[in-house]
């Protein structure tokens, strides 16, 4: 009886050991079946289909990176990477639909009126210069005035003895400012690539960040939700006192923002094509890309 059972164990530790080994093979042997299959169109190439590069990216997903690069033949694990973010980049690739990167161009013809004005009232600030600008019939905002006049040498403002920038603002306000914004994974179920959302709010002053649950598509509920879970007793946002956030619909939501006004909390709408002013969430965004998500398959097939 002792010895049958030191058998079966014995059988049971030895496929343990070569469950790895078995993995490897089945890997390999899909290789070879690719090869063949490339050899009889009798190409100097290996072209590779959707379709073949599936197959051995399910068989890399079985192994360890080491075993990968043990066995591996022609495909390592950088290029099965490759193919992900590259199937990533097709179905999110809205090149075709881009006009010109970044705001459009100021014309000429009010880049000369503004500077001819300034010429003429060498005392006039550069609100008072977008005032009569608007007045005759342009379209053009304060601040873009006042780039324009400090790009070409003036003042845009003579009576101003004391300046702040936006970093001497942020900096003023550090203990009670916080900021939210949104950024998607990609979850590799089966054959398709499904987009989940990711809603985060960073706190400025200790660089701490929530997560809120992560959802495939969020809605009005799901904002109010969120609102209640950061402003409870004890909430992430105690004792801040204002929300900076980007101009996406969601936050539009009414019972988003009177829940964080009800307690106390202030949110604080960005203008239009200007990450800038939320830097410290959007360079947020890019480190989580950066240094975690471009470097894994996420995926829900075991």
């Amino acid at each position: 009886m002792k010895q049958k059972v030191w058998i079966t164990f014995a059988t049971y530790l030895a496929y343990c050991i070569d469950k790895e080994l078995y993995k490897a093979i089945d890997y390999l042997r899909e290789q070879v079946r690719v090869l063949v299959e490339q050899q009889e169109k009798q190409n100097k190439r290996i072209p590779l289909t959707n379709s073949q590069r599936m197959r051995i990216a399910a068989k890399t997903k079985r192994l360890s990176r080491k075993k990968l690069e043990q066995c591996t033949e022609l495909f390592t694990v950088d290029t099965v990477m490759r193919w992900y973010q590259k199937l990533i980049a097709e179905k999110y690739d809205g090149s075709r639909y881009r006009t010109s990167p970044g705001r459009p161009k100021i014309d000429t013809a009010v880049v000369d009126l503004v500077i001819r004005f300034k010429k003429e009232n060498p005392r006039w600030g550069y609100k008072k210069i977008r005032d009569q600008i608007v007045y005759i019939g342009y379209k053009i905002s304060k601040s873009s005035v006042k780039n324009i006049l400090i790009e070409n040498g003036y003042d845009p403002e003579p009576d101003l003895t004391v300046r702040s920038t936006w970093h001497e603002f942020i900096k003023s306000h550090w203990d009670v400012l916080s900021a939210c914004d949104f950024f998607t994974i990609k979850l590799l179920t089966g054959r398709k690539l499904v987009r989940c959302t990711v809603f985060f709010v960073i706190e400025f002053s200790t660089r701490k960040v929530f997560f809120a649950p992560i959802k495939l598509q969020p809605d009005g509920k799901y904002m109010k939700q969120v609102a209640r879970i950061l402003t409870d007793y004890g909430g992430f946002l105690k004792g801040k006192r204002y929300l900076i956030h980007d101009r996406d619909p969601l936050y539009n939501t009414k019972g988003f923002h009177d829940i964080l006004k009800t307690s106390g909390i202030e949110p604080v709408k960005l203008p239009a094509q200007s990450p800038d002013l939320n830097a410290y969430s959007e360079r947020f965004v890019k480190s989580v890309k950066y240094e975690c998500l471009n470097h894994l398959i996420l995926s829900s097939v075991q």
